[in-house]
């Protein structure tokens, strides 16, 4: 409970939860002991069995439910004379308004991924609401406060780029498993099931157009004379087979390297079908599509096993088939989930295939789960420390103590025989673009690129906008939202496809486009430089960003990026997961207290120099993502470990 200073503050604050997870659950339990009297909870998620172990407000009877209305209720049960509101819905949803933000005291972040958080980092600086951030993965954690004009805000420091892969070593020349993974969840998985329409390598044409007409066409349609198994068995032989024999007519490719051996499925499984290997016909399917398992029908029980080729080439024999019979009305709009038990075997089977082809180590379910969802498992007990931290903060923060803000870190071994490591906030990044409103610069190719090309690369995906609306000058470009009328909706769609210089009102060098997310209530401007040519390797965009920092994606020791030279004319990247990252600097414990707020440069030197002991095990910079809502954590290491497989060593 709170001490008799510190209860008038928390008895009549409103405090808003984002995330019901791993870190919500420890906070939402933690609020209510501390004396919190008004507390509502925004959690889009219901609950799953992979919760269980560590989100212990929940249990069996919860699972499918509403996470926020669980947690509320659970807490209800012994602190029934507080109010606690839950919203089973999308924080980006438009009811959560900066109107909405306004009403509160105080944001707890609970969250899993980047685009939420700095959705909400931009609706606490709109609403002028202090926002406390927090983090955690494995034995690692952290707690920050973002205070409007007295701390840097969410986004005033760089996240890490996701960990890219280029296309032409994963469609070409995989060394590493983890290629294969990218290439079976990215490009095949996709292909099959996600939309057909998008480009990728895998549809391989012969450049001999007198060769066999089944390779002439798209070999991912199926023909109407055949069955699920005859469609499978075709695919199975054209992306592990034939693509195999294409890539192996370019000697040059090979002449430092091993050469990868075509697998066709007549050799592993010959004149065998699916239905003779296991009791697919027999075993009774269970009635949630998303419980449907190949493992399961061929009988194969164990998920740390590695499986043989000819397992592999069942499994992704009976995965394909399933998909089609049992799951069909969602073909054309999957996308590869972690926790969808079909998808996480076909991926690993079609991984491992590849793999016995290029001569890599095959992996099993459990392993190659990991990689692809890049899953660090996550610790209670970090969540529960990390929770009361978070309260401390908030406390603090409703008490106007900005002297006493920290930014706390939890580490895994002791440093200065200290496990918690508190810093002081850093004042805000006057070179942000968020909380500072700095203009940004754009070089692009303005007789080339197309207005989509700044709303869906730059607009979209690197400011993070939900609801653009981009200017130049008075006249409107291109805008989102429910009250435009049909005429309104059309000639933005047209605008997307125009080259630039070819708009209405013409974008080109010196042009200054301002870009605006009303919801967000954010706002920047971009000067617009043309520049003819770019690096395909080095810039596959067609597009450079200044004054948007995100830091660089670590070359990781133990993956071969470059992989010698390519086969493809472009050589474009494909990330292997994409932004869950916060960032967690250590910083030395002996670091100025008086509660100046210190410039960024100003810890620089002395936060790596004096950080040695920390530093030799863990680096002077990590990043790291709280808990994910399944009780899994996502990681991306910048200390070169790759093995995310594995988790942090």
């Amino acid at each position: 409970m709170a001490s008799q200073q510190q209860a008038p503050a928390i008895k009549g604050a409103k405090v808003l939860m984002v995330g019901a997870g791993g870190i919500g659950c420890e906070l939402l339990k933690t609020l209510a002991l501390s004396g919190f009297q008004d507390i509502h909870i925004i959690d889009m998620d219901t609950i799953e069995v992979s919760n269980l172990n560590r989100q212990f407000l929940f249990r069996q009877s919860h699972v499918g439910q509403s996470k926020a209305k669980v947690a509320r209720d659970a807490v209800l049960r012994f602190r029934p004379d507080i109010s606690i509101t839950p919203y089973h819905a999308n924080v980006k949803d438009p009811d959560f308004n900066v109107d909405f933000f306004k009403q509160f005291n105080v944001v707890l972040n609970g969250l899993d991924n980047l685009d939420a958080r700095r959705h909400v980092n931009r609706l606490c600086l709109a609403a002028d609401v202090p926002l406390v951030e927090s983090g955690t993965t494995g034995f690692l954690g952290q707690v920050t406060v973002h205070v409007k004009g007295k701390t840097e805000c969410y986004e005033c420091q760089p996240k890490p780029a996701p960990k890219t892969y280029p296309v032409c070593t994963i469609t070409s020349t995989p060394s590493k498993f983890v290629h294969c993974i990218v290439w079976a969840k990215d490009l095949l998985f996709a292909k099959l099931f996600g939309d057909k329409n998008q480009d990728n390598d895998l549809n391989v044409r012969s450049s001999d157009a007198a060769s066999s007409s089944e390779h002439a066409n798209d070999v991912f349609e199926p023909n109407k004379d055949e069955d699920i198994e005859q469609y499978g068995r075709r695919i199975y032989d054209h992306v592990f087979g034939y693509n195999i024999e294409i890539a192996l007519s370019n000697e040059e490719t090979w002449r430092n390297r091993n050469r990868p051996r075509p697998i066709y499925i007549r050799d592993v499984l010959p004149g065998e079908s699916v239905q003779q290997n296991g009791n697919a016909e027999r075993m009774p399917l269970p009635d949630d599509p998303l419980s449907v398992s190949a493992m399961a029908s061929l009988c194969l029980k164990n998920p740390q096993d590695i499986w043989s080729l000819m397992e592999n080439s069942r499994i992704f024999l009976e995965a394909l088939k399933l998909f089609f019979s049992r799951r069909k009305k969602e073909i054309g709009n999957l996308s590869f989930d972690k926790d969808d038990q079909l998808a996480v075997e076909f991926v690993t089977a079609a991984a491992n295939i590849r793999a016995a082809s290029f001569g890599i180590p095959l992996h099993s379910l459990f392993e190659a789960k990991g990689i692809a969802g890049n899953i660090v498992h996550a610790v209670a007990t970090t969540n529960a420390i990390i929770s009361g931290l978070i309260v401390i903060e908030a406390i603090k923060v409703l008490r106007n103590d900005a002297n006493s803000y920290r930014m706390t870190y939890c580490l895994e071994h002791p440093s200065r025989k200290m496990l918690l490591m508190p810093v002081e906030p850093f004042e805000p990044n006057k070179s942000c673009y968020v909380c500072s409103e700095t203009p940004l610069s754009l070089e692009i190719n303005t007789h080339r690129s197309k207005l989509r090309d700044i709303v869906e690369k730059i607009v979209k995906a690197k400011l993070g906008m939900s609801l653009p609306l981009v200017m130049h000058g008075s006249a409107l470009l291109y805008e989102v939202g429910d009250d435009l009328d049909d005429d309104m909706v059309a000639n933005y769609a047209a605008n997307l496809d125009k080259v630039l210089s070819e708009l209405p009102s013409p974008v080109t060098g010196g042009t200054i486009l301002t870009v605006e997310d009303l919801q967000q209530e954010l706002s920047c401007n971009i000067n617009i430089k043309h520049r003819e040519e770019f690096d395909e390797e080095k810039e596959p965009e067609g597009m450079l960003l200044s004054g948007w920092t995100q830091a660089p994606a670590v070359e990781n020791k133990n993956t071969n990026v470059a992989n010698g030279a390519s086969t493809s004319s472009s050589c474009q990247a494909v990330p292997l997961e994409t932004e869950e990252d916060d960032e967690l600097v250590m910083l030395p414990a002996g670091s100025d207290s008086s509660g100046k707020k210190r410039k960024i440069s100003d810890v620089s030197t002395t936060a790596i120099s004096d950080l040695s002991t920390a530093a030799d095990e863990k680096r002077s910079k990590k990043r790291v993502d709280e808990l994910d809502d399944d009780g899994e954590a996502v990681v991306m290491l910048e200390d070169g470990n790759a093995d995310i497989g594995k988790g942090l060593q």
